[in-house]
């Protein structure tokens, strides 16, 4: 039998899944996912594979991240969901709504387009990998230890909320960072050259993000041609942490049309 995804599930009413971006995990949603479950909806916070609490596989593509996501919905009985993801959980809410259209309510995209980008992580990559954990031996020493190669604190923040103790004395991370390191290009892959979604989709993208460009927009539109494009101010690629407010508002806008 296939592992099932690990998720947090808030609240009660019509279910809204919500999917982290690369080397986050379902926690940093949880202020955002409070927030809607108090708006009657059901909120699945999910730890996509190699993530979180979720399981660990040497495979990893955004094929797989959408079959995971219909194996989700199988084993919760979900019949239909409004489906939410930023960044890297974006391209995997892009491509299971394009591969099971009748499984998505409504679509939100944050801070992602449907193209290619070229690996972009490596140094934060590099940087994870030269921890040495046989001589951290706690949260400060960690975030000295990155200090050295990734200067700012907030990156740093969200890298080390997947430090936990392995076993006493022993501190890793829940993201499994050799797979992750080595499927880089997957991790900017695009979805199917002809892939489309019909449904009602609202793309946003922070004012201070080069992730979703004017340029952009004709691809956007050709694979998703009832997409809305709106613009987060006073954020960048962390839209949803950087300007929760303005998030919420027009997240919730577009659900309530």
């Amino acid at each position: 039998m296939k592992e099932v995804l690990h998720s947090k599930i808030l609240g009660e009413g019509k279910p809204l899944v919500i999917l982290h971006g690369f080397l986050g995990m379902s926690d940093n949603w949880k202020t955002l996912g409070g927030r809607y479950a108090d708006t009657s909806y059901e909120v699945h916070l999910i730890d996509q594979r190699n993530h979180g609490h979720s399981f660990w596989s040497e495979e990893f593509n955004y094929d797989l991240l959408s079959e995971d996501l219909k194996q989700y919905y199988e084993h919760h009985t979900l019949d239909k969901a409004i489906v939410l993801g930023h960044s890297m959980g974006g391209k995997t809410a892009m491509q299971f709504a394009c591969d099971y259209p009748e499984k998505v309510e409504k679509l939100i995209v944050a801070d992602i387009a449907p193209k290619y980008y070229p690996p972009h992580h490596q140094d934060i990559v590099n940087a994870l990998n030269q921890l040495d954990f046989s001589t951290i031996r706690s949260r400060s020493d960690a975030d000295e230890a990155l200090g050295k190669n990734i200067k700012d604190m907030g990156t740093r923040q969200f890298l080390l909320k997947n430090l936990y103790w392995v076993e006493k004395g022993k501190l890793g991370f829940r993201f499994n960072l050799e797979v992750l390191s080595q499927k880089m290009n997957e991790i900017g892959e695009n979805i199917g050259t002809t892939d489309s979604y019909n449904g009602p989709t609202l793309f946003l993208r922070g004012d201070r993000s080069e992730y979703v460009v004017n340029a952009d927009f004709p691809e956007i539109k050709r694979h998703f041609p009832k997409a809305e494009i709106e613009t987060i101010d006073k954020a960048g690629h962390w839209l949803h942490a950087e300007n929760p407010e303005q998030f919420f508002e027009k997240t919730m806008n577009f659900l309530n049309i």
